[in-house]
């Protein structure tokens, strides 16, 4: 069974660095199969951004609704580790700044530093623990 995740990015994001971090956000998510490889797509060029979307295969089919909520968690965790903001929902306008989480703000109230939906420990800064 094949999963997708689609998400949106302007163009001033290049689209080998959007390849890229979907396909790690796939590689740290725990039920996809790695053969064949998850692979990505750009479904379309908009007005505003480029629409990407993944396709990966499940290991197991009974557990496709986890694995799709690990896998857009580990794909937000990836954009955010290399400050690059996802446009969905669509902005009207770019702001300012860019609509990112800082690393500072992974873990707010109530959320703490634990086992991350891959199962292994991280930092609050989001990089894998070293002891692991």
């Amino acid at each position: 069974m094949v999963v997708t995740a689609s998400v949106t990015i302007g163009y001033d994001v290049p689209w080998r660095k959007v390849h890229a971090l979907l396909l790690l956000g796939a590689g740290r998510t725990g039920g996809i199969r790695k053969e064949p490889a998850p692979r990505v797509l750009q479904r379309e060029l908009s007005n505003f951004y480029v629409e990407y979307q993944l396709l990966a295969h499940l290991e197991e089919e009974r557990s496709r609704a986890v694995v799709i909520s690990d896998l857009h968690a580990n794909i937000q965790d990836a954009f955010n580790e290399y400050d690059t903001q996802i446009m969905s929902p669509h902005f009207e306008s770019q702001p300012d700044r860019k609509v990112l989480v800082p690393k500072t703000d992974c873990y707010s109230a109530p959320a703490a530093p634990s086992l991350s939906v891959t199962g292994s420990e991280r930092q609050p800064s989001g990089e894998p623990d070293s002891r692991a």
